[in-house]
């Protein structure tokens, strides 16, 4: 018995989804617009999310200049980067850093400007907080969809979690309905949306990382990205981890959960993302996951297999299909 495949995944991944639009694999290029966080400037904390780095979430960005960022550098610098392994690149110009939404309008423009004039960026995805799309901003992306109509523009929420209990915990700062109303708003312009949800937060069974799954299928939303929860060097979630408030998932675990998720998606979200990055250099845990290439291949092999669909309807969930 085996499972459909989208290309050689056994999941509508992202990379699928670009080839089936282009023709051709899109490489990411993270930035950092040199915006705040208001979980970080006092608006609502000064101490971010419980488990955010120092560098907001975009360790891996393009590093040109922070105090007054150059997005057209940044894309170049990761232009040299990646075409040094392939020829007639197209990208996304991902603002990954922090919070992507959060600064002044025109500011705002001018770095997202920037990114949509290069005519090898195919779109931009922008990660923020819902709490952080105003009357204003939104505006500006319906503007950029009009002067841009052969190019995307996706927004990335973090929303990690649909239980107030590990909200609170983690310090994201706002309700669930705060997330509900920028859905709304975002739909209403019909822009794609991507939720970030964490996998393995303190606290959260199974049941309940499947309820956050249930809870985005009756959204409509375009894509998913699904996180290992990493425990990073100055962070409180790494004094709460040394203090042995609770445990990292094995492999093992999370490639369990992975899976479960998954099959409880519906079939027309695409796949950012199935597991997540740690810098090594502030990695405290899991360090097996500092080998994602051993991580993807295991997930794939165990979704082939199919021994974790025992008892699982999965026949009829719409997402694995018996071939």
């Amino acid at each position: 018995m085996g499972v459909k495949k989208w290309g050689t995944k056994p999941y509508y991944s992202l990379d699928y989804y670009f080839k089936s639009i282009y023709g051709q694999k899109i490489y990411k290029i993270a930035l950092n617009a040199g915006t705040t966080c208001p979980n970080r400037d006092g608006v609502i904390d000064t101490r971010g999310c419980i488990f955010c780095s120092e560098g907001g979430s975009g360790d891996f960005a393009e590093k040109i200049n922070e105090e007054n960022p150059d997005i057209k550098m940044q894309i170049e610098a990761g232009k040299l980067r990646i075409q040094s392994k392939i020829t007639g690149g197209k990208y996304v110009a991902y603002f990954q850093a922090y919070t992507g939404t959060y600064a002044p309008v025109d500011y705002l423009r001018g770095i997202y400007t920037d990114a949509l004039s290069d005519e090898d960026i195919v779109g931009i995805s922008i990660a923020t907080r819902p709490d952080c799309l105003s009357e204003d901003v939104l505006a500006l992306l319906a503007d950029l969809q009009a002067d841009y109509p052969d190019k995307f523009i996706w927004i990335e929420l973090g929303l990690q979690t649909i239980h107030r209990k590990t909200a609170v915990y983690i310090r994201r700062g706002y309700e669930l309905t705060v997330f509900e109303d920028a859905v709304r708003k975002l739909r209403s312009l019909q822009i794609p949306i991507i939720v970030h949800v964490i996998l393995g937060l303190p606290g959260e069974s199974v049941d309940d990382m499947l309820a956050t799954i249930e809870y985005l299928n009756t959204f409509q939303i375009f894509g998913i990205k699904l996180q290992l929860l990493h425990v990073l060097k100055n962070t409180d979630l790494a004094a709460d981890y040394y203090d042995k408030k609770f445990d990292a998932l094995s492999m093992d675990e999370y490639i369990d959960i992975v899976i479960r998720c998954l099959t409880h998606l519906s079939p027309d979200i695409v796949i950012h993302r199935v597991t997540g990055d740690g810098p090594r250099n502030i990695l405290i845990a899991p360090l097996w996951s500092t080998d994602k290439k051993v991580v993807l291949n295991t997930l794939l092999k165990e979704m082939e297999d199919g021994k974790y669909y025992q008892g699982m309807n999965y026949e009829n969930s719409g997402f694995f299909n018996v071939i």
